[in-house]
Parts: C-alpha cells; structure tokens; sequence
C-alpha cells in the first residue's frame, strides 16, 4: 500500500493554530536531527549533506565558507577527538517561507584524543534554507561553553 500524504495543517493538527507549515518544521527538526546523528557516528558523508554548497560556518572566532571547506574544518575538528557524543534540540524555530532561523541548543561531551574529557554547552544561531526539496544549512554560528566535570 502506498503511503499516504499527511494532510495539511488544520486546527485538528495544530491547536494553536500558529503552524504555517507543519511539513517544513518536521523536516528541519529532522535534520538537526540528522547532522546531531551524523557527528556521533562520524560520518563526514552523511555530515556534509547538511550543508548547502555555498554554507557558512562560524565558530572560534573563524568563518569558513563553502561545503567543503566546512567539512575540511569538521575532519580536522574530529581528528582531536576520541569519541563525541553530540546532542542538539532546537529551541526556537521561525518559518517564512523556503528559509527559517533556528536557535539550536547542543551538549557535548568530548574525549579528546589524548584522553582529557570535556563538557561543552553550545548554542548555533542557524539559517536553514530549502534547496531542491531539502533543508539545508545555510549558515550556523556556533559558540560554546565548558562545563565542569
């Protein structure tokens, strides 16, 4: 049996009635999701899909523009890691249209790959973009703290 469309947002679907585009806030929810699911499996392929081509990183006080230089950053970033376990949740989420800006809270615990562990806090300041049927990072501007252990 084929699956069936979900229907669109409705009061019987969305109670507030303030959910222009329930279909779009599932789909960036998702990929959050899915770059969160990508850091922890170490997966640069499934990682950089994330991003659109000419995405912008800032972090650390740097700017790294474009999809591959991005995920250059990324590889080297992980390389100083022994394990991540990543995890982000969205905290605010404001649709218009094919683009949205998000805020997105993240903890980290990190164990660097000369075995001192670390706990960071983060919060991304993100544009997200839908590019060719997908949601895409457009930009994601990154800043941390750490966390006692």
């Amino acid at each position: 049996m084929p699956a069936q469309p979900i229907p669109p947002a409705s009061p019987a679907h969305c109670p507030s009635g303030q959910c222009p585009d329930c279909h779009a806030h599932a789909a960036i929810h998702a990929l959050v999701a899915a770059y969160s699911d990508a850091v922890n499996r170490r997966d640069a392929d499934s990682w950089a899909a994330c991003w659109a081509p000419d995405a912008v990183w800032r972090l650390r006080g740097a700017e790294v523009a474009g999809r591959d230089q991005i995920l250059a950053a990324w590889r080297r970033a992980m390389d100083g890691f022994a394990q991540v376990w990543f995890m982000a949740f969205i905290g605010h989420l404001d649709l218009a249209g094919d683009e949205a800006r998000l805020r997105t809270h993240t903890f980290e615990y990190l164990n660097t790959a000369t075995g001192k562990p670390r706990l960071q806090s983060g919060l991304y300041e993100d544009h997200v973009i839908l590019r060719d049927g997908r949601w895409l990072f457009a930009s994601r501007s990154f800043s941390s703290q750490e966390l006692p252990l």
